[in-house]
């Protein structure tokens, strides 16, 4: 672990020699800007310190011990001196509240005004007394109230109540109640007892008394006691004991070993804890004798006494006094007030958790040391560039909060700015972004030298002035090598200098320290880049950063920072970044901007020119040392970000220029360039054909598609082209697979099918042309067939006859080029000609052009559609030729099946007879039912009696008379039932049987 520097925290205030009658100093105590002395000889001297004298920052202090005490002693003036008696002041207590001290002397209990004007009073009763202790509770303290409650009065003071509450003093009890308003409470020990006390005091010194609240049975050699709460800690040469006001019950927090200093406590007000001296440890406890947090550790022994100052433990002995962060344990400063042997030391703080002031006093004189503001502590130790120390100061007093806000925001980038300048540039970006206050321009002077395009919004912000004015990083680094480099001479030369210990063992080179410069001063520039800044300094933050991009040719992040949203000044950039050869960068710079134009046309010149190395190729990267996969690698690259940015595009005129060279390195790409959804304003379909390459055919087609399905284009010229187009090719793809021998057929049907994976289309042309063909409506089958009139396609041109209407024709190609019977036997079907079949069967047995005849498919239309064909046009169609074993089973099926039809038909010609008939006798059976009525018959719907009215009986057998017939209707009766939707079936004759 580093040993921790010292800083100035204390400076010297005032200096008192003692007058040379008087013996020695013995205690002392501090009250605001007054300063108690007690002497050997019974002496009480007032002292008054000047609060406001003339103070000087310390940019350049001198040592503490080199300070003259003549000009010390002009702050400090002598008020005034009391003769108390004959024996030393072993304890000074002021009481400022009402102007009162309250001393003790030879065993008494003195007290005198604030001033020492009043006459000195003794408080008779109290006798012996060897060490007394104050109350003091805690700021959220609960303790018990010794004074309001009844139940804590001794039993003499309940017996006295009884005879008129008459005290040994003369005092009644009534007065004492009159006078509580102004009561303290303190603890005595006198012999082996520890008192608890009650002073009534006001000020004036003629009613001033005093009531024992409690008495406790103590041990002899007490030395030192503190009252916190309700705890009362006493310390003797065995060790440490803590007793309870409320309970009385007591018991022992440390035990001393033989031979140990003193016992010594002080209480600190701070943090309402207790320090017990063990030895030369300060063990810090709570108001339960608990320990609480680190112990002090004093490296000189044991101290003569202990005071506090803000955060710091002081200690003073052997005319050494030292300070200790109480949090830390650390020895923050050493300061010397007195040779070695000077004898007791004393120190006495303000009693107060805000003291600045601690009087330090030796026998034969007093010096008062003051806390240095906490910024002039942090100055010092920034000026000595000890900026582990200072940061580590104000979080210290950030914890405690004695740093303001607007303090805790300004002092990183102060720091930083130091930093920065003595060449540590980690760091000084790790305080840059830290603070709340400090500016992104406030870097700018760094990057760009001035005059610039934002050197107006630099603040002029010196904050401290600890630091010199920003230069470029550059002249820093100069200036911070010089200084190594005077340093290293001072050195030799045995002169101590404040650089940096590492820089003189282990020079930097000036490359390595730019290099650092710039990547943290990027890091800074990155995190300002996601701030919400005003809209100049977000354009000096992106076209600073990507000035030190280049600087350091950080590629990537260059075209990252271009490629995204940013703030850049093109003007700034373009000469820079041309000059250097990053036209990736500037190409995706202009992009960003809305420049389409200029940067395509650096595109273009990439994709032409990629071989020229301008920037480093993908395929370089990954490994891929290939010339041709270069080559290839670096044009799709360059036509990618082309085809982006034209998808957005709705410059018909910028589209259709670039579209030529997109479309030679990667036609997807070109037809994305068309079909894009993401402009505002879509394309002249006339213009783009017209653009296109006509030798681009898949382009074109692709195009046409995208038009007539994705848009739903209904113009019969684009149908027409389309099909034409398909067509076209389908009839160039089949006559070169035609004229292949079998072996060079398959090769080139490999290629064909690598050709296919990098194609724009997944599906041969054919059977996106027959496709097209049987969807669309729209296009012109005539003109189609004229281009297909002497091709082979015949599947296509059945398509365009049965668009045509001429089904003949799609017999004859369906049977007799094609040869597929059962697509002629579908065909037929759908025609739903009862002739048609009849027709096909003539085809096949007079096929015609010299083709024999097809007496197998005859044979299986008249196996599959016999019985739809009458047997003697059948019969008449035979060819004479045609085999009877293949013509006799057929035509008998046929002949059994016509007889079966007709059986068939008769069967249910007499089954629906039957039904008829049954139908009508249920009828006439429901039409003679008698219903019988009488007297008591009644409606059931309205319940009324039928008598001779007219009635209505409905198929479930309710009864209604004739007016609820009316209303309910002749479907529905009563009972909800509609007839015509759930129907009555009653069994006939024919169900039965």
């Amino acid at each position: 672990m580093a040993k921790p520097k010292f800083r100035t925290a204390v400076e010297p205030l005032a200096h008192f020699d003692l007058p040379t009658h008087h013996l020695s100093i013995c205690s002392v105590s501090l009250s605001q800007s007054t300063v108690y002395l007690g002497t050997q000889n019974g002496s009480l001297l007032l002292l008054s310190l000047n609060p406001n004298p003339n103070h000087n920052p310390i940019a350049s202090p001198p040592s503490i011990e080199s300070v003259s005490f003549s000009s010390l002693s002009r702050n400090v003036s002598l008020l005034r001196t009391v003769s108390l008696s004959d024996s030393p002041v072993e304890s000074i207590s002021v009481l400022a509240e009402i102007g009162v001290v309250l001393v003790l002397s030879d065993g008494f209990l003195l007290l005198t005004d604030s001033l020492l004007i009043q006459p000195v009073k003794k408080l008779n009763g109290l006798k012996g007394v060897t060490v007394i202790a104050r109350r003091f509770r805690g700021t959220h303290s609960t303790s018990a109230d010794l004074v309001d409650s009844s139940s804590n009065s001794s039993k003499g003071q309940r017996i006295l109540d009884k005879f008129g509450g008459v005290r040994a003093n003369g005092v009644k009890t009534r007065e004492l109640e009159q006078n509580r308003g102004r009561n303290y409470v303190f603890a005595l020990v006198i012999g082996k007892k520890l008192m608890l006390v009650e002073l009534i005091l006001d000020g004036t010194f003629l009613n001033d008394s005093f009531v024992i609240l409690r008495e406790m049975q103590c041990f002899d050699g007490v030395k030192s006691m503190v009252w916190l709460d309700d705890s009362i800690i006493v310390g003797n040469i065995n060790g440490y004991s803590l007793f309870s006001c409320v309970t009385g019950q007591s018991g022992v927090i440390f035990s001393l070993p033989d031979l140990s200093r003193p016992p010594l406590l002080k209480l600190l007000w701070r943090e309402w804890k207790v320090l017990l001296l063990v030895d030369n440890v300060g063990v810090i406890v709570d108001a339960h004798g608990q320990p609480v947090g680190g112990s002090l550790v004093f490296r000189r022994g044991g101290p003569d006494s202990v005071g506090e100052l803000s955060s710091f433990a002081v200690v003073v002995r052997d005319g050494k006094m030292e300070l200790y962060h109480k949090k830390s344990g650390n020895c923050i400063q050493t300061v010397t007030f007195g040779v070695e042997g000077t004898g007791q030391c004393i120190v006495a703080d303000e009693e107060n958790r805000s003291g600045e002031v601690v009087a330090v006093a030796t026998p034969t004189k007093v010096i008062c040391y003051r806390k240095v503001p906490s910024e002039e502590q942090i100055k010092d130790l920034l000026r000595k560039k000890n900026f582990k120390e200072a940061i580590s100061l104000v979080e210290e007093l950030a914890c405690e909060g004695e740093m303001s806000k607007e303090m805790l925001s300004l002092f990183p980038a102060q720091v930083g700015f130091l930093l920065l300048f003595d060449l540590h540039f980690e760091e000084a970006v790790d305080q840059f972004l830290q603070s709340e206050t400090m500016q992104p321009s406030e870097v700018f002077p760094f990057i760009m030298r001035d005059p610039n395009r934002w050197s107006l919004l630099v603040p002029r912000n010196r904050y401290w002035g600890l630091h010199p004015p920003p230069v470029p990083l550059e002249d820093v680094v100069d200036d911070g090598l010089l200084a190594i480099q005077r340093a290293i001479f001072l050195r030799k030369a045995g002169v101590e200098t404040v650089v940096d210990e590492h820089f003189l063992s282990n020079p930097p080179t000036r490359s390595e320290l730019l290099e650092s410069a710039i990547k943290n001063i990027i890091r800074y520039l990155e995190v300002s880049h996601q701030k919400d800044l005003t809209l100049s300094v977000k354009e000096g933050v992106d076209t600073l950063l990507m000035y030190l991009y280049r600087a350091l040719n950080y590629v990537d992040d260059m075209e990252k920072l271009a490629s995204s949203e940013n703030c850049c000044i093109v003007e700034e950039l373009e000469t820079l970044l041309d000059g250097s050869g990053h036209l990736r960068t500037l190409a995706f710079l202009y992009a960003s901007k809305g420049m389409s134009s200029k940067a395509l046309a650096i595109w273009h010149i990439l994709a032409r020119n990629y071989s020229s190395g301008l920037w480093k190729d993908p395929a370089v990267e990954n490994g891929v040392h290939d010339g041709s996969a270069c080559v290839t690698s670096g044009r799709e690259t360059a036509v990618t970000e082309a085809s982006k940015i034209l998808e957005d595009s709705s410059d018909q005129g910028l589209i259709l220029q670039h579209l030529s060279w997109i479309a030679d390195i990667n036609p997807v790409l070109a037809v994305q360039v068309l079909t894009s959804e993401k402009r505002t304003n879509q394309l002249s379909p006339d213009d783009v054909i017209a653009a296109i390459d006509p030798k681009k055919v898949e382009i074109l087609q692709r195009y046409l598609q995208w038009l007539i399905e994705d848009q739903d284009s209904d113009d019969a010229r684009f149908h027409t082209f389309y099909a034409l187009s398909l067509a076209k090719s389908a009839i160039e793809t089949f006559d070169s697979e035609s004229t292949q021998s079998p072996d060079a057929g398959r090769q080139e049907q490999v290629k064909s099918t690598d050709i296919r994976n990098d194609s724009i289309f997944r599906s041969p042309v054919r059977e996106r042309l027959q496709i097209f063909l049987q969807s669309s409506d729209l296009y012109d089958p005539e003109e189609v067939l004229y281009l297909m009139e002497r091709s082979e396609l015949w599947f296509e041109k059945v398509i365009l006859y049965r668009k045509l209407g001429q089904e003949s024709l799609v017999l004859q190609i369906l049977a007799l080029k094609l040869e597929d019977s059962e697509a002629a036997e579908q065909y037929c079907a759908e025609i739903g000609q009862p002739d048609a079949y009849m027709q096909l069967l003539d085809m096949y047995l007079d096929p015609r052009d010299g083709k024999e005849p097809m007496f197998k498919a005859a044979v299986r239309l008249l196996h599959n559609h016999g019985e739809s064909l009458d047997p003697l046009q059948v019969l008449e169609t035979l060819s004479p030729d045609m085999p009877l074993q293949l013509a006799s089973d057929t035509i008998l099926r046929m002949l059994r099946a016509r007889l079966h039809h007709h059986r068939q038909g008769q069967i249910v010609q007499y089954l629906s007879r039957a039904v008829h008939i049954d139908a009508k006798l249920a009828r006439l059976e429901e039409r003679s039912r008698l219903a019988q009525i009488n007297d008591e018959s009644l409606c059931d719907s309205c319940h009324a009696r039928l008598g001779t009215k007219l009635f209505a009986m409905y198929p479930d057998d309710t009864v209604v008379c004739y007016k609820c017939f009316r209303r309910q209707g002749e479907t529905t009766s009563i009972t909800g039932r509609d007839f015509k939707q759930d129907v009555v079936f009653k069994p006939g004759w024919l169900v039965s049987r």
